[in-house]
Formats: C-alpha cells, structure tokens, sequence
C-alpha cells in the first residue's frame, strides 16, 4: 500500500512521473485547458500541535510521577508538568508524524484547501490565456487531495465536480494504486476540459507537465 508519509519527491517513481506527464500532454491535444500536478510534504506545520501534544504528554508523565515517588501531590504534578513540557514539545517537533492525533479535520482541509489556493498562485498557474488552468494538489501529511481551478473553468464546471475527481485520486492513494488513480482522474477531467474547452489553432502548452514538488 502505498504511504502517504513518504517525501513528495519521491512518493511518485521516475516512471511513474513519465506516466503521468504523458496523461497530460495526451489530454492537453484535446483542450485549451492547462493541468498541472503538484506534490508536498505538508500543506502547514501544525504549530499548535506541537503545544498540545507537549502539553498532554508532560501532563502525562507528571501524573506518573506525582502518583509514583510524590503520593499524588498536586504540587509535584504542577512543577513537573511544567518541566516535562519542553522536552516533550521538542519531541513532537522532531517526529511531525506525532502531529495527527492534534489536528481536527476541519483544520486539515482548510489549511489544504488554502495551501492549494497558495500554490497555485506561487507557480503561476492563475496566468494561462483563457484562465483554462487546473491543479491537482496532494498534501501527503494530511492524506489530503484538492483539486482547484481558474476562474475560466468555474464558469463551466462546478467545485463539486472537481471534487469527485479528488476522491477518486485520493482513493487510489489508499489502495496503493497513487499513479493509476491520478492518471484517470486527469483522464477524467480531460474529458470535461475538452467538451467546454476545445482545442484551439493557436493553442500553446502553457503550464508545466512535469510533477512539481515541494
């Protein structure tokens, strides 16, 4: 199966990748529309997480501590909590996979949704002719795929139609099966693309095909 802590530069094989720019080249000869691919680590560093997580386990060891050598003194319990909380936050810092269990859900799909919005910006997507550009943007950390285009596609597809295609990939990811998922969903979307964007004379390859990663 594959996982979705590996590192964004590596969670698609070199051949994989060839696949995958091929799908888009293959579907951009249909389409004015632009995809582009994009892969990172983590969509934010969960700074929060960090506290908490620091602050529940130096709690817990100072409860340990307090019930073992102090019989339970509330002073002792204080006092070490207090101490535990550094080591314990600079153990949460080391191992981000720590994080999970300290971030809502909700928090998670905002901060991928806006990491996307950010990307796409970052790299330029948002300056295709025709405002024909699509992303697929995975977030490894948060298990989490968005699919987001430019305003020139929204006017003819729907967020929810979109999202269907980030199901899909996300789906594939889950069963192992990452770069068959991404290249039928890209599929899918060409289809789409092609039906309200057709190809045309002096259509140019606008954005990159290759997987970008961060």
């Amino acid at each position: 199966m594959r996982k979705y802590h590996m590192k964004a530069d590596t969670f698609f094989s070199e051949e994989e990748k060839h696949r995958i720019e091929e799908t888009i080249d293959i579907i951009e000869s249909h389409t004015i529309g632009e995809v582009a691919v994009m892969v990172v680590d983590r969509s934010d560093q969960y700074r929060e997480a960090e506290v908490l997580g620091g602050l529940f386990l130096g709690s817990l060891l100072a409860l340990i501590v307090a019930l073992s050598l102090f019989h339970a003194s509330i002073w002792a319990y204080i006092i070490f909590s207090f101490l535990f909380f550094f080591p314990s936050r600079y153990l949460f810092q080391q191992f981000p996979a720590l994080h999970a269990g300290f971030i809502g859900l909700k928090r998670k799909e905002i901060t991928v949704m806006q990491r996307a919005v950010r990307a796409f910006y970052e790299k330029e997507l948002y300056k295709t002719k025709k405002n024909t550009g699509v992303l697929f943007f995975i977030s490894l950390f948060e298990r989490k795929v968005w699919v987001l285009a430019d305003k020139g596609i929204y006017e003819k597809i729907e967020q929810e139609t979109l999202n269907k295609c980030a199901h899909m990939v996300s789906a594939g990811i889950k069963e192992g099966r990452a770069c068959d998922a991404l290249c039928s969903a890209i599929r899918e979307a060409g289809e789409l693309l092609a039906q309200y964007f057709p190809i045309a004379p002096d259509d140019t390859d606008e954005l990159p095909d290759e997987v970008m990663t961060e």
